[in-house]
C-alpha cells in the first residue's frame, strides 16, 4: 500500500526539501512504498530550486535535491496525501487554517515522530551559515526515521 506525505515549511527551499529527501532515503532504506513531496504555505519561491546550502548538504548525505521546485501548498494537497507534516509549529498553524473540511490528511509535526521531541521545530537555517543546514539535516533524518517506522506496516 503506497503511503503519500506531504512536508511543508514557510518557503520551500530549506527546511522541507531536507525533509523530504531525508523521508525518501528512509523509505527506501525500509523498503516502503511512499510518495514524498514538499511544498511552503508562502509561494514566493514558487519554481526556484532549493537554497545552494541545502543542496550541499544532501549531496553530502548521498542525496540528490537539485531538481526539486518549490512550490505553494494548496487544498488539493490535504485530498492528494495521507499524511502533512509540517517543519514549525506556525506553519502547522496554517496548515489547520488552510486545510478544506474532509480532508483526509492527517496533519503533525516532523518532530512529533521522536521519541521526547513532540511539539519541537526544526530549526529554520536561511539566516544562519552552513552548519545550521547539518543542524536540520539531523532534525529532518531523525524525523523521517520516526515517521517511516510508524508507517511500516506490522508483519
Amino acid at each position: 500500500m503506497t503511503v503519500s506525505v506531504l512536508f511543508v515549511c514557510l518557503g520551500n527551499i530549506c527546511r522541507s526539501p531536507l525533509a523530504e529527501a531525508a523521508f525518501r532515503l528512509e523509505a527506501q532504506r525500509l523498503g516502503l512504498d511512499v510518495v514524498a513531496d514538499s511544498a511552503g504555505t508562502g509561494g514566493w519561491h514558487a519554481g526556484d530550486p532549493p537554497d545552494r546550502r541545502a543542496q550541499a548538504t544532501a549531496r553530502r548525505h548521498g542525496v540528490e535535491i537539485g531538481h526539486y521546485a518549490a512550490r505553494q501548498v494548496t487544498a488539493a494537497d490535504f485530498k492528494r496525501f495521507d499524511h502533512v507534516v509540517a517543519l514549525d509549529l506556525d506553519n502547522l498553524r496554517n496548515l489547520k487554517r488552510l486545510a478544506p473540511a474532509g480532508s483526509r490528511a492527517q496533519l503533525s509535526l516532523l518532530l512529533d515522530h521522536v521519541d521526547g521531541r513532540a511539539g519541537e521545530a526544526v530549526a529554520d537555517p536561511y539566516y544562519g551559515d552552513d552548519a545550521g543546514f547539518e543542524v536540520t539535516w539531523a532534525d529532518a533524518m531523525a524525523g523521517a526515521r520516526g515517521l517511516a517506522a510508524k508507517l511500516r506496516p506490522t508483519p
